[in-house]
């Protein structure tokens, strides 16, 4: 269970470092508009704070990375980030986008219930 869990955890931290590429790198290029269903016009208004954001997610990303790196004395640093993960996916769902609970949420839930059960 545990290898399960590793790689679950392991796709939401690379997730999340596609995040951050897209907006802090794509956000107004074709990609990052499709992506986030942005014109031109509002990713210009807002490339700050996507890249904001965007750094956000790198340290999520780096935090489950870490967790991984520690191996089995990681579990704590990966359940807190996971539980992080989670806390942001189920707020962005609410609040901007329904497709954050299953892109962002639901894979960090799935993890932090393999991390807990293995």
């Amino acid at each position: 269970m545990s290898l399960l869990a590793n790689a679950v955890i392991a796709l939401v931290a690379l997730l999340h470092v596609w995040f951050l590429v897209l907006e802090m790198v794509l956000w107004e290029k074709p990609a990052g508009l499709r992506a986030f269903g942005q014109t031109r016009e509002a990713a210009a208004a807002s490339k700050v704070l996507a890249a904001n954001q965007g750094l956000y997610n790198g340290f999520l990303a780096a935090g489950l990375a870490w967790g991984l790196w520690l191996g089995p004395a990681g579990f704590g640093v990966k359940a807190f980030f996971l539980g992080c993960v989670l806390v942001a996916g189920v707020f962005g769902g609410l609040t901007a986008s329904r497709k954050i609970l299953l892109v962002q949420a639901l894979p960090a839930a799935l993890g932090l219930g393999l991390l807990i059960l293995g």
